[in-house]
């Protein structure tokens, strides 16, 4: 596995500098699972920028290792458009790698607060849960990305189904053809979530078959976007970083099934496990 070869003369910056740009006053806790995920899948950094108001609370459940950065929130406790300048400068001084959306609410401020980061990023990037529907009738701003621009988006069949307009039966019916084809309509890396998990940018694309039902529960999703920016953190491709993470996901994911079981397996479980999915794969 190339992931486990780190040079003896390492420190934390080699391994990147995540920031997950989510969290509200309802989802606190979809930000925390994709931090902790992405230090156990080996960020040498993460941050949370959250709401201001959510700071204290956050600060008890994070893990230790987690840096947290406060934001302008809404009246309702979801991040403001008017942090959009403090982020935009924190991207391009301290992280290497962003995840937007997780717990990010719908609240107008909120998305366009996602629309003008994703746009005008310029890093790698992985595009999860509202940072996705925030997008959804604004697809022209994916236009803009280059091939080789390492972007990820992580829709489950609803939100592919938003972004396309469409219906989720329609998307399940044709997931590998719509997979390929918005993937190389928008020069990105698309994971299309759920049972056998596709994994397509504008060249390959990858059929996952670990998981099983039992990660069908709140927050499997943050934990795969938090995997995925730790590995595009490593330098890892984008296609790449989102096939080690879906496969280690789902792996970790039937690991914890088989102690928990599926019906009492919940997203943080996953997250207890991917060490020992990361040995697994370092040993085969």
């Amino acid at each position: 596995m190339r992931l486990s070869r780190r040079n003896p003369d390492a420190h934390k910056g080699d391994f990147g500098h995540i920031l997950i740009v989510g969290g509200s006053a309802r989802y606190s806790g979809a930000a925390v699972l994709s931090a902790a995920a992405a230090l156990r899948s080996g960020a040498g950094l993460v941050t949370l920028g959250i709401p201001a108001g959510l700071n204290s609370a956050v600060i008890r459940i994070k893990p230790r290792e987690v840096m947290t950065y406060p934001l302008p929130e809404t009246a309702e406790g979801a991040l403001s458009y008017s942090g959009f300048k403090k982020i935009r400068d924190f991207i391009k001084n301290d992280a290497d790698v962003v995840v937007i959306g997780p717990g990010l609410g719908n609240r107008n401020s909120s998305r366009r607060l996602a629309r003008e980061l994703i746009a005008g990023c310029g890093k790698p990037m992985v595009i999860d849960a509202d940072g996705l529907n925030a997008l959804a009738g604004h697809l022209d701003i994916l236009q803009r990305f280059s091939a080789g621009c390492r972007v990820v988006l992580t829709p489950h069949p609803g939100e592919m189904a938003r972004l396309l307009g469409t219906g989720t039966s329609g998307v399940q019916a044709q997931r590998k053809k719509l997979a390929i084809k918005f993937a190389s309509d928008y020069n990105v890396c698309l994971v299309l979530k759920g049972r056998n998990t596709i994994v397509a940018d504008c060249e390959k694309n990858y059929l996952n078959r670990t998981g099983n039902p039992g990660m069908a529960t709140a927050g499997s999703g943050d934990v795969l976007s938090g995997m995925i920016a730790a590995f595009l953190g490593q330098g890892l491709g984008s296609f790449e970083a989102a096939k080690y993470a879906v496969y280690l996901h789902g792996l970790a994911g039937d690991i914890a099934a088989g102690e928990k079981s599926q019906i009492s397996m919940i997203a943080s479980d996953i997250i207890d496990k991917i060490p020992e999915a990361v040995k697994k794969c370092m040993s085969a």
